[in-house]
């Protein structure tokens, strides 16, 4: 029996199909426009990786902020939960999340068995998330997959001040003008971001960071710089699972496996 899980992210797009508990197939996708064509070509693309019909998947569970626009589900479940339960799925040790989306950044308490204990959010500000990153990139003419490998190169400390990505951006446009190096504004910025995350982590944090272990996920947790930044901010080391954007898929998927045989059983 095959269930997927799909993850309508606001950059991203992910599908991971699981049988039996283990992942059979995932896939990757830009969201582009969004809607239901970005949840059909993400699953497509992970069917094709292992030669599977789409009437071969039995159970959809839908996550992520455009779970609604996905047509072929049987039940969306809020991101917090899906990325609870990939994460404890993959690193059983841990008692955080903090996830740093596209367009928001997220921090879990975990309990023992993986259930959401507390949260927070912020999706008011683009400030301390993917979309803040992807816009000083475009600021400063360079990749955004070369942010973290650019800022390594920083040799001296820059502080971005301003905490709303307009201002920042204002801000940004003024280093550069000044003559100050690009690998030390994106150092800057990077830390910019641990600050923000710090502080919204530091709001459910009943034990100090040293004592919990703490995971990273989302499109962010692949910049080394972020991760760097993160880690002196915490004064401790970040578990990243090995593919960190598809921990909601993943834990949509698992999901998907829980309740697919008692729905299957009670269709019949």
């Amino acid at each position: 029996m095959y269930v997927a899980g799909i993850d309508i992210g606001s950059m991203t797009s992910k599908a991971v199909i699981v049988s039996g508990g283990r992942v059979v197939a995932q896939a990757i996708t830009l969201t582009g426009t969004g809607g239901s064509d970005v949840a059909h070509r993400v699953l497509e693309k992970a069917l094709e990786k292992v030669g599977l019909q789409r009437n071969q998947i039995t159970y959809v569970v839908a996550t992520g902020y455009g779970r609604i626009s996905v047509p072929f589900k049987n039940r969306q479940v809020t991101e917090i939960t899906c990325h609870a339960r990939g994460v404890k799925h993959l690193l059983p040790q841990v008692g955080y999340v903090i996830d740093i989306g596209g367009q928001d950044s997220k921090v879990i308490r975990l309990g023992p068995q993986g259930e959401v204990q507390d949260f927070a959010m912020n999706d008011k500000c683009a400030a301390g998330t993917g979309r803040f990153l992807a816009v000083m990139a475009g600021v400063l003419n360079v990749s955004l997959r070369d942010l973290g490998p650019l800022s390594e190169q920083s040799t001296q400390k820059v502080e971005i001040s301003s905490t709303c990505t307009v201002f920042a951006e204002s801000e940004v446009v003024s280093r550069v003008a000044e003559g100050t190096p690009v690998a030390d504004i994106i150092a800057g910025l990077h830390r910019s971001v641990a600050e923000r995350v710090y502080a919204l982590l530091r709001t459910k944090m009943v034990r100090s960071p040293q004592v919990e272990t703490i995971a990273l996920t989302g499109g962010v947790a692949k910049n080394s710089g972020v991760v760097k930044a993160l880690e002196e901010k915490l004064g401790a080391t970040l578990a990243i699972p090995p593919q960190p954007q598809l921990t909601g898929a993943l834990g949509a998927a698992l999901i998907a496996d829980d309740f697919a045989p008692s729905e299957l059983i009670r269709s019949s």
